[in-house]
């Protein structure tokens, strides 16, 4: 069992001042592997207090030094890889083998890119009569998912370090282990007390005390859209500048020209990572209407040759949803897609066959699905694809560009500059041209309801950055 019955707090492990423990299940077995404490807003006041009081010190230090302490912090991670691995396959579901890739070696690469980048950052630039000085924006909160735990939380901890800010992490209440080992590290790569300060609990308290306070400057948050919106909301008064990476329904566009069998075989995983739950899936695949059935037949085939498992199955591919709740969810969704008239081509309903425990779910696939659909306009957060016919590919970046969300997407084309010329004109955060992967020094964010702000590279560094000039 990991039970955690403290919080970090000033450079100390602290008593919350709260009674309140959330428990922590696997979601390969439904059972609880541990538990921690349920935050107060009076914990939230004494985190953003040490924060606070760490502030000045930690903004006046050398940035190289700054740097140092976080690339420290990133080969702490790494040798970390495989036990982090584990632990987060036991939160999320991911399979082990997928885990170390994805859930602990991807913000060990994060940490160690943004340290590398911050030891060269250019802090000063002169312009004209003027020198512009990029100085901490102050005291951040960050509010985290639990699909991807401990990247999401580094996306934004690292660069902040680096700027010279203070933190305030809240990761989520359902994946929060993690966070605990990480705080473990910090404390190993001696970090001053209160740049870096951990409180969990649920968002209605923790999070909305994070996002009010008037001595958080900052929050970055990662979720859905509908708890980034009340964020917002809450973080208002204050004026407080608030960042935003939130929901998405990406569009694959399969062009004409495209090597079918390999985008497909490609495109299988890009929906159906970390089963579904990730904000960038590609959820929506677009192809050519006199291809479809061509598609819809090597789909099922593909989908139906996946294999699902538990977290600690080294061969699968899909491992259970993170909660009885995103099962129900995910399961309500399916239903919609067959009442609303889509044509079910595999999955369905109910748990795959001998997966009777855990939160396991069909990989499913939906053809005949037109974009007023509910299943192609919502992000479903589960192992859900849409095949959409398009006509023209006017139409089909029509059709992409029709949601809500603006966070990601494909583009497949034999002729690269066919793909650009495409993705040029999708309004989305980034474009995967021809099964292009993610770039960590590469800016991430969103358009429309998918947020605001870029992480990773330099430009996650710069959003917790104020631009001050001293004209001359």
């Amino acid at each position: 069992m990991h039970n955690r019955d403290q919080l970090y707090i000033g450079g100390r492990w602290v008593d919350s001042t709260g009674r309140g423990t959330i428990d922590v299940v696997d979601p390969s077995t439904e059972e609880t592997i541990g538990s921690v404490p349920e935050g107060t807003s009076a914990d939230v006041d004494a985190a953003v207090a040490a924060a606070k009081g760490a502030f000045d010190s930690w903004a006046a230090t050398p940035p190289a030094d700054r740097a140092a302490l976080v690339g420290k912090l990133g080969e702490l991670l790494a040798a970390d890889i495989d036990d982090m691995a584990a632990l987060i396959a036991s939160e999320v579901g991911m399979p082990i083998g997928l885990s170390k890739r994805a859930q602990s070696g991807l913000p060990a690469g994060v940490t160690a890119s943004i340290a590398k980048i911050g030891a060269e950052f250019a802090f000063e630039e002169k312009i004209g009569t003027s020198l512009v000085v990029k100085e901490p924006v102050g005291v951040v909160g960050c509010i985290t998912p639990w699909n991807y735990p401990l990247h999401q939380i580094m996306a934004k901890v690292a660069p902040a370090l680096v700027a010279g800010c203070t933190v305030v992490v809240k990761p989520s209440e359902v994946a929060p282990l993690n966070a605990f080992r990480l705080a473990e590290l910090v404390d190993e790569a001696g970090f001053p007390a209160g740049v870096f300060n951990l409180v969990t609990g649920f968002g209605p308290v923790v999070g909305e005390a994070i996002a009010a306070h008037p001595d958080v400057d900052m929050v970055s948050f990662t979720g859905s859209t509908r708890a980034g919106t009340r964020v917002a909301e809450v973080a208002a008064p204050s004026a407080k500048r608030v960042h935003q990476e939130m929901g998405g329904k990406s569009a694959n566009i399969l062009l004409g020209d495209a090597d079918l069998d390999t985008a497909l075989q490609r495109s299988v995983m890009a929906c159906y990572l970390n089963s579904g739950q990730t904000c960038t899936a590609h959820t929506r695949l677009l192809v050519p209407v006199d291809r479809k059935d061509e598609v819809v037949d090597k789909m099922r085939d593909l989908v139906e040759a996946t294999p699902v498992g538990a977290a600690t199955d080294e061969g699968a591919m899909l491992g259970p949803l993170v909660s009885d709740v995103q099962w129900d969810r995910v399961q309500s969704y399916i239903q919609q897609g067959i009442d609303e008239g889509a044509t079910l081509v595999t999955g369905g309903t109910g748990k795959p066959e001998g997966r009777e425990v855990g939160y396991f779910v069909k990989p499913t696939v939906f053809a005949d699905v037109t974009n007023d659909m509910t299943i192609a306009q919502e992000e479903i957060f589960g192992p859900v694809l849409s095949i959409i016919g398009y006509d023209s590919e006017d139409e089909a970046i029509d059709i992409a560009n029709d949601s809500p969300y603006g966070l990601s997407g494909g583009v497949w084309s034999s002729d690269e500059d066919h793909a650009v010329a495409v993705a040029r004109q999708i309004r989305t955060g980034q474009v995967s041209i021809n099964g292009g992967g993610l770039n960590i020094e590469a800016p991430f964010g969103g358009y429309k309801k998918s947020g605001n702000g870029r992480e990773l590279g330099h430009y996650g560094i710069e959003e917790f950055l104020e631009a001050k000039a001293l004209n001359f």
